[in-house]
């Protein structure tokens, strides 16, 4: 059931982004990217996993790159230093700010788009989600606090790793004894929960306010 929901949201979003695309208003995107931060900071990146535009064509990309048996070339180790991501955000912003002092239309959010399908034909997806996505390190700073998140029970984990293998952001490490998860890297795409034979992976909302559950 939760897959099927989170398959309609993502569709969804997507068309929408299409569409205001086509009318020429896809700055109006930007509200949904502000909801996304402002809840990050309490429930994580749930905009990266079910809202993200982006991110839903990527999973396309790569379902394609396996089904061709097409391989990822290794990540350039110097795309993946924070100050890499933390400048194209930065560009990122000064761009945005820059259309919307003059007035003056520039493709940003479709140049974005596109950008990331193209290195995600030829690098994995966590190049894209960790590294240089400026929506992603925006979300990674949002959440740094969150104790929300997807999380693994040690007592039932094994150590299988199919969680990791499965994540497209590499949120999953190896802890002192069993595997844990970096919630600012997470998406929250419950892809590491339906990978594990036992039953292990469950998001959990953990706040002063709300309580855990």
């Amino acid at each position: 059931m939760k897959n099927t929901i989170q398959k309609i949201v993502q569709i969804t979003t997507l068309a929408l982004f299409i569409l205001l695309i086509a009318v020429g208003k896809v700055q109006l995107w930007m509200g949904l990217l502000i909801l996304g931060t402002l809840a990050a900071f309490i429930f994580g990146r749930f905009y990266c996993g079910w809202i993200c535009s982006i991110n839903t064509v990527l999973m396309g990309v790569t379902w394609v790159k396996k089904k061709l048996k097409i391989k990822s070339l290794e990540m350039p180790e110097f795309l993946k230093r924070p100050i890499v991501g933390y400048a194209l955000f930065a560009a990122f912003i000064g761009v945005f700010a820059l259309t919307f002092v003059t007035g003056k239309r520039f493709p940003l959010l479709p140049i974005l788009s596109g950008t990331g399908i193209l290195l995600t034909f030829l690098f994995p997806e966590e190049l894209w989600h960790r590294c240089l996505c400026p929506y992603g390190t925006l979300m990674k700073v949002a959440s740094l606090k969150t104790s929300s998140g997807m999380e693994i029970q040690e007592d039932l984990c094994n150590n299988c790793t199919a969680c990791k293998r499965v994540c497209p952001a590499n949120a999953v490490v190896k802890g002192e004894t069993k595997h844990q998860i970096r919630k600012s890297d997470c998406l929250i795409c419950f892809k590491c929960e339906r990978s594990c034979k036992k039953n292990a992976i469950h998001y959990k909302i953990k706040n002063e306010n709300l309580g855990a559950w």
